[in-house]
C-alpha cells in the first residue's frame, strides 16, 4: 500500500510524494517517463553499497540506463570541492538537459545532488529517493538545495523542486539507531509547528516509529509531508510561513558550526532537537508561552532519546553561539529572526529578537 501526497502551488510544477514499502524495485518505471534517455544516480559511498545495484538494475530495466557517481558520506561532502566534482563527472558523463538527476541518499546526497541539478546546463530534472528518515519527512521535499560553507550552514543554494521523491519505507531497516532517532526529531518538529494533535500521536502510539516499526513509520512520513508540502505550497522561497520548518534550527545550526558539524559529536537531528528545546525554553522565559509546554516538549524530545540541554552536546561560549545565529540566512538588519511558539503547535516567525535577550538566556542556559 503506498500513499501519494501532492506538492503544489506557487510557481512551480507540482509533483508527487510517494510514500509506502519497496518503491527502489519500480524506481525505473517511474523515472523513465521523466527522461528522455540516461540518468546518473548520485549517492554517497554506503548507501551504494546497500542499495545502488538494486537501482541501477531498476532503471535499466525500464530503459533509463543510469550511471553511478558516489561521494563520500557525511556533512563534508556538501562542499564547493565535492560539488566541483560532481559537475565535471556530469559533464564526463555526456549528459544533456533532458537527462534526469536521480538522489539515493539522506540529506546531504539530496542537497547535493539537487543543487548539482539546479546549476548543471543551467537546470535539469531531477528525482529524490531518500534514505533516511531525516531526508523523507524534511529535506526531500520543498526544493531547498545547498552545500556548507566555513561560515555556516545551507548558506549557498538554490530552489530547485524535484519532479518525484520515492520515500521507501523498507529503507529505513538499514538505518543505524541513532540515524532513526535523529529522523525522528523532524518528525516531532512537525507537531510541535502546527499539529499538537500529531505531537500526542506521536509521544504516544506513534512512538513506535521512533524504535523502527514500519506502520508507525510509514504513518509518520505522510504526516510529515502533508504538513510540510502544505507550507511549501503557500511559500515556495521562505518569504512567510515557510520560516516555521526552521524551528530549532538557527539555535541548533550556532551548535553544529561550532562543533564543526562533526556528525559523530552531535548529528543534524540532534542539534535540531536541540535547538527546539531552546526554542521553547526562551518562549517560556520571554512569556510568550507556559512553562509546562516548554517542560512537556523537553519531555518528548527526552523520550525520543534525544538531546535536549547544552551540556550534552558540549561546552559552548555564548559570544561565539550569537555570532554564528547572527550569521543565519533569515537574520536581517543586525536583528534575530527566530522561529519561536505561544504553545505547542502555535510556532511563528519572529523578526525582532533582541540579541541581548538572547545572550541572557545562553548564559542561563550554560553557555559561559
Amino acid at each position: 500500500m503506498t500513499t501519494t501526497v501532492t506538492v503544489s502551488g506557487g510557481d512551480f510544477r507540482p509533483y508527487e510524494v510517494v510514500v509506502g514499502g519497496g518503491l527502489l524495485a519500480g524506481l525505473g518505471e517511474r523515472v523513465a517517463p521523466l527522461a528522455q534517455g540516461r540518468t546518473v544516480v548520485i549517492t554517497d559511498e554506503t548507501v551504494a553499497g546497500l542499495h545502488g545495484k538494486a537501482a541501477l538494475a531498476s532503471l535499466e530495466a525500464a530503459g533509463a540506463p543510469g550511471r553511478l557517481l558516489t561521494v563520500p558520506p557525511g556533512e563534508g561532502s556538501k562542499s564547493f570541492a565535492e560539488l566541483e566534482r560532481v559537475l565535471d563527472r556530469m559533464l564526463a558523463f555526456q549528459l544533456d538537459r533532458k537527462d534526469v538527476v536521480v538522489a539515493l541518499g539522506g540529506g546531504v546526497v539530496g542537497d547535493l545532488a539537487g543543487l548539482a541539478a539546479a546549476l548543471f546546463m543551467r537546470g535539469v530534472d531531477f528525482v529524490q529517493v531518500p534514505t533516511t528518515l531525516l531526508a523523507q519527512v524534511d529535506s526531500s521535499v520543498g526544493g531547498k538545495t545547498a552545500i556548507d560553507t566555513p561560515r555556516g550552514k545551507n548558506l549557498v543554494g538554490a530552489f530547485h523542486q524535484p519532479r518525484l521523491v520515492l520515500a521507501d519505507i523498507d529503507l529505513l531497516g538499514t538505518l543505524p539507531e541513532r540515524q532513526l532517532r535523529s529522523g525522528w526529531a523532524e518528525v516531532l518538529k512537525h507537531g510541535l509547528i502546527c499539529d499538537a494533535s500529531f505531537l500526542d500521536w506521536l509521544a504516544g502510539e506513534g512512538a513506535a516509529g521512533a524504535a523502527g516499526d514500519p506502520a508507525a513509520l510509514e504513518r509518520a512520513v505522510v504526516r510529515s509531508v502533508e504538513i510540510k508540502s502544505a507550507i511549501v505550497g503557500e511559500d515556495e522561497k521562505e518569504a512567510g510561513r515557510r520560516a516555521l520548518l526552521n524551528l530549532g534550527h538557527t539555535f541548533g545550526h550556532a551548535i553544529e558550526a561550532e562543533l564543526g558539524f562533526d556528525e559523530t559529536a552531535l548529528t543534524h537531528g540532534e542539534a535540531v532537537a536541540l535547538g527546539c528545546a531552546l526554542a521553547f525554553r526562551f518562549s517560556a522565559a520571554g512569556g510568550l508561552c507556559e512553562a509546562g509546554e516548554a517542560e512537556r516538549v523537553e519531555a518528548v524530545l527526552q523520550a525520543a532519546g534525544l538531546p535536549t540541554r547544552l551540556q550534552q552536546a558540549g561546552r559552548f561560549r555564548g559570544a561565539a553561539l550569537l555570532k554564528r545565529m547572527a550569521g543565519d540566512k533569515k537574520a536581517e538588519g543586525g536583528r534575530l529572526t527566530l522561529i519561536l511558539a505561544r504553545g505547542i503547535g502555535e510556532a511563528f516567525v519572529d523578526k525582532d529578537v533582541d540579541p541581548s535577550s538572547v545572550t541572557a538566556f545562553l548564559a542561563a542556559e550554560g553557555a559561559a
